[in-house]
């Protein structure tokens, strides 16, 4: 879940957060679920196309990756009350990066990378606890950070290890997002909202047509791991 800001014009031209939701498939694909273009970015909104989405009848989600935005987490569990949802990692590092003088900033970092790093969530948490611990007496607002977003820090770490890389942060569609606001500069500014829904969807379409399986080698590598392990211990 995520948003691009793209020039439109209503009356005068200014910048508007085009909503973006993909998916990963249990194939290992991912694919463009749906787009909306809303005056500003809200966890209404992204609600509000969680709701079209289970009208348009999908049934079940696993996990949710998201950055900070307030109210995220507690609109998939109205929508989804099964499902997981992740707080993306390298967002929670950009706004540590925020708060720390620039001549910490590798130190402070690298510690931090070895909280999600960690084997499981049990070691992440006595990692970011000595994060804290360390880091915590010189700038104070770090444990408020990790506090706000504590019951979405380690939700990956319930996934095979293989796909933890792509479930930690949400990269997958920042890098699309990226892509598609490159695209959309060439233009300049959309003279209205239905010029704008046109030119997105062709990209979407041409996107999901062309998507590769994101998850082909970690998949790969988890199913050798359980035919392996079903040889050592038959059920």
């Amino acid at each position: 879940m995520d948003a691009t800001y793209i020039n439109i014009r209503r009356d005068s031209v200014a910048k508007e957060p085009l909503h973006v939701l993909m998916g990963i498939t249990p194939e290992g694909s991912k694919e463009v679920l749906d787009y909306a273009l809303y005056p500003t970015e809200s966890a209404a909104n992204y609600e509000e196309m969680l709701v079209g989405l289970k009208d348009r009848g999908v049934k079940q989600v696993l996990l949710f990756a998201s950055d900070g935005l307030a109210g995220v987490r507690d609109a998939v569990k109205r929508q989804f009350p099964e499902a997981e949802h992740q707080q993306c990692w390298v967002h929670l590092s950009r706004t540590v990066s925020r708060y720390i003088r620039q001549k910490d900033s590798k130190e402070v970092l690298d510690d931090l990378k070895n909280v999600y790093k960690a084997d499981d969530a049990d070691a992440a948490q006595k990692e970011l606890d000595a994060f804290i611990e360390k880091h915590g007496k010189n700038y104070k607002k770090l444990p408020d950070i990790f506090e706000r977003a504590k019951e979405s820090l380690f939700q990956f770490f319930k996934f095979p290890k293989d796909i933890r890389s792509c479930l930690y942060t949400t990269n997958l569609i920042e890098r699309s997002n990226k892509e598609l606001e490159r695209k959309t500069n060439v233009k300049e500014q959309f003279p209205n909202e239905e010029a704008l829904e046109r030119f997105v969807c062709c990209y979407c379409s041409d996107t999901n047509r062309n998507m590769q399986l994101v998850l082909r080698k970690a998949l790969k590598r988890h199913q050798q791991r359980s035919c392996r392990c079903l040889k050592t211990h038959p059920v």
